[in-house]
């Protein structure tokens, strides 16, 4: 950290008291028999310690284990409800489910904080504030397309929306249905197509890489009046990243993304040439912690500019998730003035899964 700027150092500091403080009000809110939720009252209860007397910071949370893939999938649901939300509406979203049973995430008003958040980062003139929307990526029983629409509706525009169910995709790839999977995709931006021909209040896009990259084949979105596009994806790498800005969209602002169900949604580091479109994301801290850590020894985090495995801390009201082991890795990035905390760059499929893993419209 040496090599960071006095003012920069101060920031960082100044994030990490931050990040402990918010650390011990979601311990407190999570295991209080007032406000906690009958998962982590049962966890604490079979516990020698009390986790409200003991963790007061983010390191302490190692106290609590690594949180477990399998404890999110399956019923009953209700048992990630904080009893201070008892009498809310509940969404439940899934993530996953290609094969297995998928994993489920409650959610009151997370989704809408999350994305009103990250509002703030977007440009008034790439993004104007009372354009309309596309939506073009997953839908279903999936946080995004909620919450892309309610990033539209909290700007002042309307989201347009098509069917995309990502699971029949990526069964036509596991299968090796080429024809149908070419078939399918026509179906999705035939159905894009449609929007954007009837609609001319359209100026603000979200898609994945794969899906752009089709779309743009038949389309030139500059002139569809698009001029913002926001682009999250498994897949987004360097290389896409050139590509998208020098052929596929110039003259439209890219904002590459990187977001899922558990964590909420990250931001890109500002576009600067110097980076050599390198891709790095930082976590909404404090609502949610990425540290890269070996992967063979998980209680050991990685230097800047090694790779490791993402361990995702989530710490909010509503859901709350110690140190769960990602599927992805990336290289450990380091905090900027706009983001004081550690970022990931090179994101990417843990290299121990990307045999068995299908990574379909993403």
């Amino acid at each position: 950290m040496e090599i960071l700027s006095q003012s920069l150092l101060h920031s960082v500091e100044k994030a990490r008291v931050q990040l402990d403080s918010h650390v011990r009000e979601i311990i407190d809110w999570h295991f209080s028999p007032d406000t906690g939720c009958p998962f982590w009252l049962e966890f604490a209860a079979k516990l020698e310690f009390d986790p409200r007397k003991e963790i007061g910071g983010y390191d302490d949370l190692r106290l609590l284990g690594h949180f477990q893939d399998e404890w999110l999938r399956g019923g009953p649901v209700r048992r990630w409800v904080p009893k201070a939300y008892a009498d809310e509406p509940v969404y439940v979203f899934e993530t996953g489910g290609s094969t297995g049973i998928p994993k489920s995430r409650i959610s009151v008003r997370d989704f809408q904080i999350d994305y009103e958040i990250y509002s703030e980062t977007l440009s008034d003139s790439s993004f104007p504030r009372g354009s309309d929307w596309l939506m073009l990526g997953p839908t279903g029983p999936r946080r995004l397309r909620l919450a892309v629409e309610h990033l539209a509706q909290h700007r002042g525009g309307i989201c347009f929306l098509v069917d995309l169910d990502p699971r029949w995709v990526n069964k036509l790839i596991k299968y090796g249905k080429h024809q149908e999977l070419d078939a399918y995709k026509s179906h999705v931006i035939d159905q894009a197509l449609n929007i954007l021909r009837a609609h001319e209040t359209i100026q603000c896009l979200f898609t994945t890489p794969k899906l752009l990259e089709a779309l743009c084949e038949k389309i030139s979105l500059k002139k569809a009046g698009i001029r913002g596009i926001f682009c999250g994806g498994t897949e987004m790498n360097a290389q896409f990243h050139r590509f998208a800005r020098e052929e596929l969209v110039p003259g439209i602002d890219f904002i590459p993304t990187y977001g899922n169900t558990l964590m909420g949604l990250a931001c890109c580091k500002p576009f600067n040439l110097a980076d050599n479109y390198a891709i790095i994301y930082y976590p909404p801290q404090p609502r949610a912690v990425i540290e890269l850590v070996n992967p063979e020894n998980t209680e050991e985090s990685v230097d800047y500019g090694e790779t490791g495995r993402v361990m995702l801390t989530t710490l909010t009201k509503e859901f709350f998730m110690p140190r769960f082991l990602e599927r992805d890795e990336a290289e450990r990035a380091k905090p900027i003035e706009s983001y004081p905390w550690d970022g990931v760059e090179n994101l990417r499929l843990f290299s121990e899964l990307q045999e068995s893993v299908v990574v379909g419209v993403y």
